[in-house]
């Protein structure tokens, strides 16, 4: 008496044997099987054009995400080159850190931003990006080894915003020349969902780079 075969042989029977249905055109149209679409039933070619259209589907989908991604990039990086032109336009100096806040305001969309900046050279003591720093907020900052993107924690640095009590969401950028970190470059928003743990920093570290790079002169 002959085994029945099992689902597994069967299939593997027709991976090794491809012109098994040139052989048996015919059973093409008479094999029929349920389909997910309507469930009715259809023969094999039928469901072979429903399996296809499903991964058709599936790949215009993630299509239209990589664009879609690409294109947000894109706008990010417009936006970025514009505000390296404006940092490029600043006379420097003492208006540098204040060109470089107006910004990223303008080209970001960031509602609320400001920073201070600590071991500056003697004519820049007195300026306002210079006050108000604790020694807290120092060490703080100085821990920092990468952008902190999330809920406002009743930070001291959040308290440097302009309506402080409406940030929900903020970012934080240690500014640092070499390993020894001189500032704080703080983003705030009322939007609790505007900055999280979640979102991408890669452009966040160019942001904090160029600021770097931009005030490390003020230094003393």
């Amino acid at each position: 008496m002959t085994a029945p075969l099992d689902s597994a042989a069967v299939a593997q029977y027709l991976a090794d044997h491809p012109h098994f249905f040139d052989e048996y055109a015919g059973l093409l149209g008479e094999v029929k099987l349920a389909s997910h679409v309507t469930g009715k039933a259809v023969s094999l070619q039928e469901r072979q054009m429903e399996v296809m259209r499903d991964k058709y589907r599936t790949l215009e989908l993630r299509m239209a995400e990589l664009v879609r991604i690409a294109q947000e990039n894109a706008a990010i990086a417009n936006r970025f080159h514009a505000w390296n032109q404006a940092l490029l336009k600043s006379p420097g100096g003492e208006a540098m850190p204040r060109d470089l806040l107006d910004g990223l305001v303008k080209e970001f969309g960031v509602p609320y931003a400001t920073l201070r900046l600590w071991n500056l050279a003697p004519q820049h003591a007195e300026c306002w990006f210079a006050s108000g720093v604790s020694d807290d907020a120092r060490i703080f900052a100085a821990s920092l080894r990468a952008p902190y993107c999330g809920p406002n924690k009743d930070f001291e640095a959040v308290r440097w915003l302009d309506a402080a009590e409406q940030v929900q969401s903020v970012v934080m950028l240690p500014l640092r020349a070499g390993e020894a970190t001189f500032g704080l470059l703080i983003l705030g928003s009322p939007d609790p969902a505007r900055f999280t743990s979640q979102m991408g920093t890669d452009f966040l570290v160019h942001i904090l780079e160029t600021a770097s790079a931009a005030l490390a002169k003020l230094q003393g």
